[in-house]
């Protein structure tokens, strides 16, 4: 186990240059807010699964060098999580009242507190914040008061940083990011979240996109030549489409403004995978020249989406687009079971025939 994370570690190390996920946030006509985001990782298959978690399992965090020996926590709420590599490094999760956490990508710019041995029962690994937070909070504000007793470090200081978004039913939520030793928490009004820098830094550069407008731009007259756009949508003219950090939420905040509000939750649902298909990162675009791209389908792995009052959770992978739902409601988290599956069983996507007999 000790080698099989600092594996893991090393490859986080190396995500440097294909590491990405992009969150939005849309709310529904009947009152529920559903968060969504994609999970990147271009170097290899993250063998992601769904961990289900009962309310008093306990688990321990681990340490630098991949030991297992800091803070133990038990759930007080039972969890469902979407888990990477290993069942413990939940990356998106819900839990029975209705508190949603995910953790991001954040290279270049998060810095831990440094490991001190003392401390070592209120040290918790940043891989497993969000099974933390879980397990143990319902509301965004009891999480704010939470990060005051523990210590967030990394497990292998070469591996890159994150940071994470939580929101709860009420609508409320934030970003933490962990800079030069300091807990930053951030009000998520805009509900929109990528990766480097940080997150105060993308809500000011859309200011460079304050020319941007849903619509067609209308026609103009350049002395006695006339010049119209192209097609629909030409107000987006200008709006950024590369798979950088920036240029991802610019599109994000944009795609996710201009949303109609849609009747019901399940509808809300399928419009953020939709609003989320603009974010697929084909496999090869970060392969330098001479280097061998990774046989998977796709640098986005996996996207999910999640009802908070519905008690919901989605996901499709780069294995199969069919939209897949974990019901909580169904679950009761004080007699089942811990229980970790893959998010998919086949790794090829099915082809369904069509039935050209049937009337």
């Amino acid at each position: 186990m000790k080698l099989k994370l600092l594996a893991i570690i090393a490859m986080a190390f190396v995500m440097q240059k294909a590491g990405a996920c992009t969150g939005i946030t849309l709310k529904s006509r009947d009152g529920h807010t559903v968060t969504a985001r994609t999970i990147e990782w271009g170097g290899s298959d993250l063998n992601s699964r769904y961990v289900i978690v009962p309310r008093g399992y306990r688990q321990t965090s681990y340490t630098p060098g991949g030991k297992k020996d800091g803070m133990t926590f038990t759930a007080r709420y039972g969890y469902v999580g979407l888990a990477v590599e290993q069942e413990e490094f939940i990356a998106e999760g819900l839990n029975e009242e209705g508190l949603s956490a995910g953790l991001f990508y954040f290279p270049g710019y998060g810095g831990y507190e440094d490991f001190n041995e003392a401390e070592k029962q209120s040290s918790m690994a940043d891989l497993q914040l969000v099974a933390w937070m879980l397990g143990n909070f319902k509301t965004v504000d009891e999480v704010k008061a939470g990060l005051k007793d523990i210590h967030v470090i990394a497990v292998d200081p070469r591996a890159s940083t994150a940071h994470w978004r939580v929101a709860d039913p009420s609508g409320q939520q934030i970003v933490i990011e962990i800079v030069d030793k300091k807990v930053n928490i951030h009000e998520n009004k805009l509900g929109v979240l990528t990766n480097s820098p940080d997150f105060e830094w993308h809500l000011t550069n859309l200011n460079n996109y304050v020319n941007l407008y849903p619509g067609t731009a209308k026609g103009k007259q350049l002395g006695s030549v006339g010049i119209a756009s192209f097609g629909a949508g030409s107000g987006f003219l200008g709006i950024p489409g590369d798979v950088t950090p920036p240029s991802r939420f610019v599109r994000a905040a944009w795609y996710q403004a201009t949303a109609p509000v849609l009747a019901t939750a399940d509808k809300t649902v399928r419009q953020c995978f939709q609003i989320l298909n603009n974010f697929d990162i084909p496999i090869g675009i970060e392969t330098a020249e001479g280097e061998t791209a990774v046989e998977i389908p796709s640098a986005t792995q996996w996207t999910s989406a999640t009802d908070m009052s519905g008690g919901k959770i989605y996901y499709r992978t780069m294995y199969n687009s069919a939209i897949r739902l974990i019901d909580l409601n169904t679950i009761d988290f004080g007699k089942t079971s811990y229980k970790a599956s893959p998010l998919d069983t086949e790794k090829e996507q099915p082809f369904f025939p069509v039935n050209i007999n049937r009337n």
